[in-house]
């Protein structure tokens, strides 16, 4: 057991840890954390979360606290602002690990699913940005687990801090799931009141008085913004997502689940038909695992708004599900099961393809990578094509009994293949040569404008105030300013905005420029660098 710990231990310090800071923060939400953070401590306001230099509401406190304090400690960086996601990464694959050894009673199966927790490309990704997401999905799995087991102080300290962390959503999953387990098992799962008082005065003492002084200091104005606005609004309305199709999560899942999908496909299918021709019954840990799964799932998938990361707290029980299917397919082939031999053949061959076609997506969309090193690229497609081969190679000769360590080592490699040979590597990066350029020619602390790209992100390299122009109105509003100004735009918009201000700009420098953060399949399958690619101006219209 203890050896197994320590490679969960070594595959989270490969998939969560290596190279966490190799990354500039993106253009995305991570830059509104990481620079919150940062005002956080500079200003020294430790209640009001500000970005920009003005009040942020949308989210609760906890994510920012946290990251302020490793700045204080470190100082403010790419790893210091993405260190809680990690932890919690790390965390969530321990927990994972621990849940599915007592809901199953099997070593095996809880270490499967915390290496399948550790190395899965939804956690993957979301322990390298510096979001509330994954710590969230942490909470919301520590509370579950935590009731399971009656420990209701635990539980109650973990559903507070998931509340400080990301608002009522903490509460709301866990007692999606929890309460209906109760319900089918009231017999045998009691819960006395002296307990669940335990647990909310926790619950309360440590959640509570943040939002009391919050309110105390800036009225009702923040509970209607923060509880209505962005918990109800962002549920039942457009305002901040775009609608999507009731079955959006699904293919979300089975990605976020990657390289481990074909297992998801393959592995369960024998047990699945077993229930569906009435050979067997669901047995109590599976009504658990399946409840924890498909609860948080239903409610995310009936909102208006979606977002891909939502369904993180999804994960873990479907990877103790997962890891116990592919145990007993083991077993099972093991012992000669001709239907459990063909379902690990054709999961392990569907990785080993999956593996493959991601070396030839790097390939084919190597020209798009301009913050890697070439070199890096190409090795990355070494390193998949060799995970591909060690997986086909075990299924080739039904050597089962390496399965476990080889798919989880060969989806290490795979992700950081990756990373590295896509994602990071060469700096500084565009959004840092832009902020440099800024400092070289703002000379008199004039207004710096970013016309739809690096509107969120510049701010944390520049440190200082800036103008967000989203729409054409605002962007000529800028540049006809009496005084002069500084604008980000790029090339193939500045014709358009010269033409409709009358304002001919002054080029002052340019970066190139891929958005990675919202880098489409279209992209890595029909890669067109002329249009992918991006010329990013400095201009000035003095």
């Amino acid at each position: 057991m203890r050896r197994s710990a320590i490679f969960l231990l070594f595959l989270c310090f490969l998939t969560f840890f290596l190279g966490l800071g190799s990354a500039a923060i993106s253009d995305s939400d991570e830059a509104f954390y990481a620079e919150s953070s940062r005002e956080m401590v500079e200003s020294g306001d430790w209640l009001t979360p500000h970005y920009n230099y003005q009040y942020r509401w949308q989210k609760p406190v906890l994510y920012y606290w946290l990251t302020a304090i490793t700045y204080v400690v470190a100082g403010a960086s790419e790893w210091a602002a993405r260190a809680w996601a990690a932890l919690a990464g790390a965390g969530l694959a321990f927990v994972t690990c621990a849940a599915g050894r007592r809901i199953t009673g099997h070593d095996e199966v809880g270490w499967l699913a915390g290496a399948i927790t550790a190395t899965c490309f939804g956690y993957f990704v979301m322990a390298r940005l510096a979001l509330p997401d994954l710590p969230l999905a942490f909470f919301i799995t520590l509370t579950i687990t935590a009731a399971f087991d009656r420990r209701w102080l635990l539980a109650g300290l973990a559903a507070g801090l998931g509340f400080l962390m990301k608002g009522p959503v903490a509460l709301l999953l866990a007692g999606l799931v929890l309460v209906p387990v109760w319900w089918m098992e009231r017999p045998t799962f009691r819960v006395s009141m002296a307990d669940l008082a335990k647990g909310l005065a926790v619950f309360a003492v440590i959640s509570l008085p943040w939002y009391g002084t919050m309110t105390a200091t800036h009225g009702t104005e923040y509970l209607r913004s923060f509880f209505l606005a962005d918990n109800f609004e962002r549920f039942t309305t457009e305002r901040f997502n775009e609608p999507r199709s009731l079955f959006f999560y699904l293919p979300i899942v089975l990605g976020g689940m990657l390289p481990w999908s074909g297992y998801l496909v393959f592995a369960p299918r024998t047990a699945i038909m077993d229930l569906v021709r009435g050979r067997r019954r669901l047995s109590v840990s599976e009504q658990r695992l399946l409840l924890w799964t498909v609860m948080p799932l239903l409610f995310f998938s009936l909102s208006i708004g979606k977002q891909p990361r939502y369904v993180l707290p999804v994960l873990p029980p479907l990877a103790i599900l997962l890891a116990r299917s592919i145990a007993h397919r083991i077993e099972r082939a093991q012992n000669g099961e001709r239907s459990s031999r063909r379902d690990l053949y054709m999961a392990t061959m569907t990785t080993a393809a999956i593996l493959a076609a991601l070396a030839v997506l790097l390939v084919r969309a190597r020209q798009l990578f301009i913050t890697a090193y070439p070199a890096l690229t190409w090795m990355a497609v070494g390193v998949l094509l060799a995970t591909a081969a060690v997986l086909t190679a075990i299924a080739r000769r039904r050597a089962w009994e390496h399965l476990p360590v080889a798919l989880a080592t060969c989806a290490a490699l795979a992700l950081l293949a990756a990373q590295f040979g896509a994602l990071a590597g060469i700096r500084p990066e565009p959004v840092e040569r832009m902020a440099a350029l800024v400092a070289e020619h703002r000379t008199a602390r004039e207004s710096v404008g970013e016309y739809q790209l690096f509107v969120r992100n510049l701010i944390f390299y520049s440190r200082f105030s800036q103008t967000e122009l989203f729409g054409e109105d605002q962007a000529v509003q800028f540049m006809k300013s009496p005084e002069r100004v500084l604008m980000v735009v790029r090339d193939t918009d500045l014709p358009h905005l010269e033409m409709l201000s009358g304002i001919a700009m002054r080029r002052l420098g340019q970066v190139k420029y891929v958005n990675t953060a919202n880098l489409k399949l279209r992209q890595l399958v029909w890669p067109m660098p002329e249009e992918d690619v991006q010329n990013v101006l400095l201009v000035t219209n003095r």
